[in-house]
């Protein structure tokens, strides 16, 4: 799960009162429009296959798991989860592949009919003009209440560290352990979490995987991906390894589960 306000910090009313958030059930209309704004995804991760395959249909198959926030007729943020059932044999509730593992047992047990033990979170997104205003926090919150809504007892996320890219090589494990003055992660969205009452439980270390050929990688990064082993590329969490014998270089994401109880509603 990744949030694009960077810069969230603190939860900050200003410029954000006017902003009406709803779960995406309550407003189908929305639905077409939700991709419709500007964002600070890295270009390689959309290429995720299970990203590629699934994501797009996560709010029109589970739109009471989806929020949606507008300013006036405006779309300005989206938030998206899945419900799953954790208790299926060979499964759990925070699995090591993280992100990919949870979006694709959502859309298994849909097809199964099987009914949903938990929630995890994949996405809040934020409309770039809309960065700083702390309106992660009001998205967080509605995505916690929309779980609750659907009777579920906790709302899980795999977290995406939003300046973990600018040190690729501190492995995780490392970076979760840095803290500011007051305790809290030095990570923003990890920070942002811990303060909205969610509890740090452990790495998810292949959250997502994205692979292609040097020619892909080159048009996605405009790097020149010509020598062998881990390559930086910006945004990356980790380096990308190169094998240009093979012609091919994978990501391998590292994100970090956060868990928060939520009170079921009827």
């Amino acid at each position: 799960m990744t949030d694009t306000d960077r810069r969230a910090g603190a939860p900050a009313a200003t410029g954000t009162d006017r902003i009406r958030i709803t779960p995406l059930a309550e407003r189908p209309a929305l639905l077409p429009r939700l991709y419709e704004f500007a964002d600070t995804w890295p270009a390689f991760v959309p290429h995720d296959p299970v990203a590629d395959a699934l994501l797009g249909r996560v709010a029109a198959d589970f739109p009471a798991y989806c929020v949606v926030a507008t300013d006036g007729d405006r779309v300005v943020a989206r938030g998206l989860s899945v419900p799953f059932d954790a208790g299926r044999d060979g499964r759990e509730e925070t699995p090591d592949r993280g992100w990919d593992r949870v979006l694709g047992w959502s859309f298994h047990d849909r097809r199964d009919g099987r009914p949903p033990t938990t929630a995890s979170a994949l996405e809040i997104t934020v409309d770039t003009e809309y960065l700083g205003r702390g309106l992660s926090y009001r998205m967080l919150e509605a995505l916690r209440n929309a779980v609750g809504r659907q009777g579920h007892d906790a709302l899980l996320a795999p977290v995406r560290p939003t300046a973990k890219h600018l040190v690729p090589h501190v492995p995780m494990a490392d970076y979760i352990r840095r803290r500011r003055a007051d305790g809290l992660p030095a990570d923003p969205w990890l920070r942002v979490h811990v303060k909205a009452g969610g509890t740090i439980e452990k790495i998810a270390p292949a959250s997502m995987t994205v692979s292609g050929s040097l020619d892909q990688w080159r048009s996605w990064t405009g790097l020149p991906f010509d020598h062998d082993g881990a390559v930086e590329v910006p945004g990356a969490l980790v380096p990308v390894h190169c094998d240009t014998a093979h012609d091919h270089a994978v990501y391998v994401e590292p994100n970090v589960w956060v868990r928060h109880r939520v009170h079921p509603r009827p």
